[in-house]
């Protein structure tokens, strides 16, 4: 396989944020906290309080590497998942400028789901941000098939909390799928803003967040079995125009049976205003 390099970026930050994939099921939708959870109000007025660091990598680091583990036991997702992606991505791809390095990141890459089976096959470079050591350790060791032609770049041993960028070397993609839930509004604004204003993509590149939704206007439920929070679609939109970027690409992904018990997913791709 190529090789990469890990890089433990030279910043203070609070103890990362685990931004690993994680598929919430709404059938115990009852038994979380809402905005506004009357039995709650008066202790935790805003989910986003509840989102706790530390708990979320206590529960990435007994989750097992495998599919099973980072799909939250629903690997049967992931095909369905990928072939979206692909599609969406693709679209991205051939709206980019002549001649600009088709560079990626990948955020709360886990064992490199999306790593080794989207993005190396569309993009020349592929950087990973992932703060579980031991999920990047499967993701390093995993061979590239000399078919793919892209090559495995660095690793950034941090959450997306943690992340400084390199004007030097932007993004043709940032890739943010199942891993914005453990960031409060405040942190996730922060995250992209951050983006735009250290250089961090290329010119005319993308930002694509995928994520779970509770519908459009739906109320934000915390989940307390890996410490994160699901939002509306208009809770993202939101979050995205208080950052500066105007959503060019928006999806549904569709093919998930209504049996799984999922939350629906939809797909942005953004670009700075």
């Amino acid at each position: 396989m190529s090789e990469s390099t890990t890089a433990d970026p030279t910043i203070t930050a609070p103890t990362p944020t685990t931004s690993t994939e994680h598929q919430p099921t709404n059938e115990n939708a009852s038994d979380w906290h809402t905005d506004n959870d009357s039995d709650a109000s008066d202790h935790h007025p805003d989910p986003d309080s509840l989102i706790n660091h530390a708990e979320s990598i206590k529960y990435w680091e007994s989750i097992t590497s495998d599919n099973n583990g980072m799909l939250g036991g629903f690997p049967q997702i992931s095909r369905i998942d990928l072939q979206h992606s692909s599609m969406f991505l693709k679209k991205l791809l051939i709206s980019l400028p002549p001649n600009t390095p088709t560079t990626a990141l990948d955020c709360g890459a886990g064992i490199g789901r999306i790593t080794h089976n989207l993005l190396l096959h569309y993009c020349t470079t592929v950087d990973v941000l992932e703060p579980v050591k031991k999920f990047t350790d499967t993701l390093a060791s995993t061979p590239i098939p000399p078919s793919v032609n892209g090559k495995l770049g660095t690793i950034y041993n941090v959450g997306l909390e943690g992340m400084t960028f390199n004007p030097e070397r932007p993004y043709a993609v940032i890739w943010i799928q199942w891993c914005f839930g453990h960031l409060t509004d405040a942190e996730g604004v922060q995250f992209l803003r951050r983006v735009k204003e250290e250089g961090g993509l290329a010119k005319g590149g993308y930002i694509v967040v995928k994520e779970n939704v509770v519908g459009t206007d739906g109320e934000k439920m915390y989940d307390e079995t890996d410490s994160s929070v699901t939002r509306s679609e208009n809770g993202f939109r939101a979050l995205f125009r208080e950052a500066g970027y105007r959503i060019v690409r928006d999806e549904m992904m569709k093919g998930v049976p209504r049996a799984w018990g999922l939350f629906a997913i939809r797909c942005w791709a953004l670009k700075a205003e």
